[in-house]
C-alpha cells in the first residue's frame, strides 16, 4: 500500500475519532448522562484508538524499512518524497485537534466525578454518616471494625 493511501486511511480514522469525541462531549454536557450510551461511545473510542495505533506502528515500520529516520524530520521527508506532504500536515493538525478534544472530554469527566463525589458526600452527611470528619480524614463507616479495637 502506498504511503498516500495509508495516510488517507489514517486521516479518515482521525476524522471518525474527532466526530466520536464530539458525540462523547455532547453526552457529557447533558443534565443526565446516558450511561449505556456513554459506555458504547467509550468502547468505539477505544477501538478507534487501537486502530490508529496500529496504523501509526505500520507507518513507522515501513518508513524505517525504507531508510527514513524515525523522527519528525524523517516523517516529513518521506511524505514530501511520496508527494503527500499536505496530507501528512493535515494528519498532524487533526491529531493535535483530536488530542485537545480528548483533553477537554477528560476534564468534563473529572468535573462530573467531582460533582458526583460532592453529591454523595452531601447525601451521606444528610443520612448521618459523613464521609469525612472535622480533621479531613475519612469518617467512621457503619459496619466496619475499628483497627484500634
Amino acid at each position: 500500500m502506498s504511503l498516500n493511501i495509508h495516510l488517507q486511511r489514517q486521516h479518515d480514522h482521525l476524522a471518525s475519532l474527532e466526530q466520536l469525541l464530539s458525540e462523547e462531549r455532547g453526552l457529557l454536557v447533558q443534565g443526565s448522562i446516558d450511561g449505556p450510551e456513554l459506555g458504547a461511545v467509550a468502547q468505539r473510542k477505544a477501538a478507534l484508538l487501537e486502530t490508529l495505533d496500529t496504523f501509526e506502528g505500520r507507518r513507522r515500520e515501513a518508513l524505517q524499512r525504507l531508510g527514513y529516520d524515525d523522527t519528525p524530520q524523517g516523517d516529513e521527508q518521506a511524505a514530501r518524497e511520496a508527494g503527500c506532504l499536505p496530507l501528512w500536515r493535515a494528519i498532524q493538525a487533526r491529531a493535535r485537534a483530536v488530542a485537545a478534544d480528548n483533553r477537554v472530554n477528560g476534564e468534563l469527566i473529572e468535573l462530573r466525578a467531582a460533582n458526583n463525589l460532592r453529591l454523595l458526600n452531601a447525601l451521606r452527611e444528610q443520612a448521618g454518616n459523613p464521609l469525612y470528619g472535622p480533621d479531613g480524614q475519612p469518617g467512621p463507616r457503619s459496619g466496619r471494625l475499628s483497627s484500634s479495637a
